[in-house]
This record gives C-alpha cells, structure tokens and sequence, in this order.
C-alpha cells in the first residue's frame, strides 16, 4: 500500500490522526458559512440597508459557487495535488471571511461571499481526498463517519453560534469566525501528506462554465420573478437563457471524452433516487435555515441569539440521528428509511404551521424536532448509497453528481422559498391598502421586501404612531404569517408527492436481486 501511495507523489507515511482533525475542523466551518450568514440577515439588512435580491445573495452566492465548482475542485485536486488543493480553499475562506468582515457594502459582501463557495469546494473536494488516500479499510469507514458528524456539527451549531456572535459581536463577526477557523487549520496544512492522481485528466472548463452559468440564471431569474414580474423581458431571458445553459451543458458532457458531469449515471434509477433526495430535502431544511431565523426576529421579535437557540431543534438531531439510522440498516431496506424521512419530514412541516407571531420555543420544539429526525435519518444514509449502487470505478463520480445535486437543490430553496413569500405578503398587502404608510403606498412589492427580511419594525415606523401604526404591525405580521404557512404546505406537498417516487426508483432491479442472492450465497472465504 505504501508503494501505491507513493506512486501517488508522496514520499512520507501520513500523519493519520492530524489529517483527520483537520479535514473535520474544515468541514465545520462549510455549513457553518450558509448557516451563519442565514441568522445574520436581518442585521447585515439593518447595517446595509440593501433590497432583498441583494441581502438574499448572501446566502446565494455561497450556495451557487460552492454547487458549480465542486467538481472543478474536484478535478484540480487529482491533478494539482489534493493537499494543494485544500490549502488553497482554506486560503480562499480566510481571504473571503476578512473581505466579508470589512465589506463596505452589500455587493462587496456578495461577492466575498461567493468567493468563500468556491474556497468551500476546493476544501469539501480536497479533504474528502484526502481522507481517502490515507485511510484504508474499516479505518476510511470510521474516519468519513467522523468527516460526517463534522458537517452535521456545522449544521447544528451554525444557527446558535452565529446568534450568539451577532449580539455579542455584531454581523462581521460571523464572518470573521469563519476566517479564523479556517486559519488555525491553515497552520497544519504542511505536515499533511501530498497525493494526486496521475491518470487525472484536468478540468471540464466547458462543462463548469455551462454548468455555472445555467444556475446562476435561473437562481436570479427565480429571485427577480416577484420584484419584476414573471412576464418581464428581463426575467423571461434569465430563465430562457438558464435553459439554454442547460441544454449546453448536457450537449458538452455528452461529447467530452472526460465529462466533469457523467450523465449516464442518472439512467440508474437507483442512482437517480438518492440524487432526488437531498434536492427536495433542501427545499424544507436549507429554506426554513434562511427564513426561520428572519420570522422570529422580525415578526416573533427574538434577537439573533435567542432565533439562533429556536433552531437547535431542527439542526441537533443531525448528530445523533445518523447513528440511529445505521443501526436501523440491519433491518429495514434503504428505500423504507428513506420513505420514513420524507414522511418525517412531511409531518413535521405540517405540525410548524401552528407558529404565529406569539409563538414559543416550546409551541414549535415537536415540528422542528421531527423534522430534524426526519432529516437526520436520510443525513446518515445517502453519501454511503450515493456510491455504494454504481460500480466502484464510478464511485468518485457519483460522490461528486450527488455532492453537486444537494448544493444546487439548496441554493433553488433559498431563492424559491423567497420568492414564494415575497409573492404571498405583497399580494396580502395589496387587498389591504388602508393599513399600509403613506410613503408605501403604491410600493407593495418594496414593503413586501422589506417585511420578508425582517424589517416589521423598520416598516412599522413609516406608520404614524398608535392605532395606526399596531394595525399596520399587525398587518405586516400576519402577511408574512400567511407567507410562511403557504409556503410550509407546499413544502409538505412536495415531500408527500416525492414518498412514492423515490420508492419507485429506490425499488431493486431483478439484476440487483439475483445479485445480491448471489453474493448472499457466498461462503465466509469468498466474502473475505
């Protein structure tokens, strides 16, 4: 093994233990930047004062680089090297979180922000390598259960740790965090072992240029959709163009002789199934992530810290769920399990519809509870199946279609899941004009913004002061009410609907039976 590896570029053993703290200490900081800046919003929206296509770029921007380079990344680090290549991401977040902490303004910010996505990509890509070349056998199994804990940690403790940042702190300091994180591990990048792949092929520059470009059309064009109106020539070519991009890129995969994108995996129902569920997935956990923690501060009037703690519900059962969930491997299939998430899910995003402008930590501690579970049991499931059904030559390829398939369902939950509130509470506005300030009268779409990023009380001061401004409060608070109940019901549509598809899908061929008889029937040498 040692002869292989160094046939691989490296000259040392590897430093086990200190690779894998740091890779997991890297991996932390990954969710924490989506989670973080989510919490953040309304602050960064306070501090800034900047429209709501701008603030949502925050999140955006992260999520649209960090999907369109992962496997980019992927493809420098077998070439370059990967331990090159992770430290050149830890470079881009430290460059990335110092620019977001003195961003002067909004676009500045968002282009920081999108800068730390593909610094997050190099590290996701590059560790993950990484952790591979040096582990072996049950070892790598432990060591990517650990690198999965990582993000689920990251996930958790995002919401909370930001919050606490934000008020203690202020916004800026979120990102500095990040900055500092991914300083510290930085300093042990050099005692780390080097390696690469010597069949490595490059990058696919056309397919990561179509691939790109394709999401962030219909990422802007989706947000823009409710500010400009869907019919709008400049909507209508950002979607249109979003298409064309698309039919590119399939056009550019299917000519390549080294496709970035293997196509052919998604003819594997199987395949296709897992793929589709961390995508929907997105549109439940990553959308309540970024708008959750803007309801409870603008409408629930929570500060960031204690919007921050509301969340530990939805985002702990992470950690400890998965654990459960391989245990529950040994007697239900993955297709049970799977189904039993979407219908946690489902449940769970049903039960939140009960939260109101007065509700309590302990009024929404069960949705957020089963919804976590919910998520929580596909957390522990779907990296190890995204692999383990496509041939192990393939493996790499499909880690990195699935890795890139949940990114870009998260970053098209953010963006729809706002559109879908701005559309709801500008139209709420729009049949209630009596209450609404006279400097917002006939700018429902700008009050619309301004309420979905928590800015009640900003909006409610335009109001004169006493009955007039409590009813327009009252207003606002229960448009945005309205939004978050609609768009809650169409998430749970989405999940029920998804239950008997991903089933279908996840149903083993007659191929996959005979073959598993067969290995079944094996005697205990030819397992071993």
């Amino acid at each position: 093994m040692k002869a292989q590896r160094a046939g691989h570029g490296a000259d040392a053993p590897p430093n086990t233990r200190l690779t894998l703290v740091a890779v997991c200490v890297a991996a932390i900081v990954l969710p924490m930047a989506l989670t973080g800046a989510s919490v953040a919003l309304p602050d960064i929206n306070g501090d800034l004062d900047v429209g709501l296509v701008s603030l949502q770029w925050v999140v955006n921007a992260y999520n649209v680089t960090f999907a369109a380079c992962m496997l980019a990344c992927g493809g420098l680090a077998d070439l370059l090297g990967r331990r090159r290549m992770f430290a050149t991401g830890l470079v881009l977040l430290i460059v990335a979180g110092i620019i977001s902490t003195i961003a002067p303004n909004i676009v500045i910010l968002d282009l920081s922000r999108g800068l730390a996505g593909i610094g997050g990509a190099a590290v996701m890509t590059a560790g993950s390598a990484l952790l591979a070349q040096t582990f072996d056998g049950p070892a790598r199994a432990k060591a990517f259960g650990a690198l999965g804990t990582s993000f689920g940690a990251g996930l958790a403790l995002g919401p909370f740790t930001a919050g606490f940042l934000v008020d203690a702190l202020g916004w800026r300091s979120v990102f500095a965090s990040h900055a500092l994180i991914a300083a510290l591990v930085l300093l042990t990048v050099s005692k780390l072992r080097e390696s690469r792949n010597p069949q490595a092929m490059g990058v696919d520059v056309p397919g990561t240029l179509t691939f790109t470009a394709a999401l962030f059309a219909l990422i802007l064009g989706i947000i823009e959709g409710p500010q400009l109106g869907w019919a709008h020539p400049v909507v209508l070519a950002l979607l249109i163009g979003s298409v064309v991009f698309l039919g590119l890129f399939v056009t550019v995969e299917r000519r390549a002789s080294h496709p970035m994108f293997d196509l052919g995996l998604l003819t594997n129902p199987r395949f296709l199934g897992v793929c589709l569920m961390p995508f929907v997935l997105s549109f439940v956990f990553v959308g309540l992530l970024a708008f959750l923690p803007t309801y409870l501060i603008g409408v629930g009037g929570s500060n960031a810290d204690s919007a921050g703690a509301f969340m530990l519900p939805l985002t702990l059962p992470i950690i400890a769920v998965p654990v459960a969930a391989g245990f529950l491997t040994q007697r239900l299939s993955m297709r049970t399990l799977l189904a039993l998430s979407l219908g946690l899910v489902t449940i769970g995003t049903v039960w939140l519809t009960v939260i109101e402008p007065s509700s309590t930590f302990t009024d929404i501690l069960g949705p957020l509870l089963v919804m976590g579970a919910g998520v929580g049991v596909s957390f522990g499931l779907l990296d190890g199946a995204a692999v383990s059904i496509v041939p192990a030559e393939r493996a790499g390829m499909a880690a990195g279609m699935f890795n890139t398939m949940r990114l870009t369902g998260e970053a098209i939950a953010v963006a729809g899941m706002g559109t879908v509130l701005v559309s709801v509470i500008a139209n709420r506005l729009s049949s209630n004009t009596s209450a609404i300030p006279d400097s917002y009268q006939g700018h429902n779409q700008d009050l619309a913004n301004t309420i979905t990023q928590g800015d009640v009380t900003k909006a409610a001061a335009e109001a004169p002061p006493g009955a007039a401004r409590d009813a327009f409060t009252d207003l606002a608070s229960g448009s945005y009410t309205d939004a978050l109940h609609i768009a809650l019901w169409i998430l749970a549509v989405l999940c029920t609907l998804c239950i008997p598809v991903v089933w279908a899908l996840l149903t083993p061929s007659k191929d996959d039976q005979a073959a598993g008889k067969a290995t079944n029937s094996r005697p205990a040498t030819e397992h071993a």
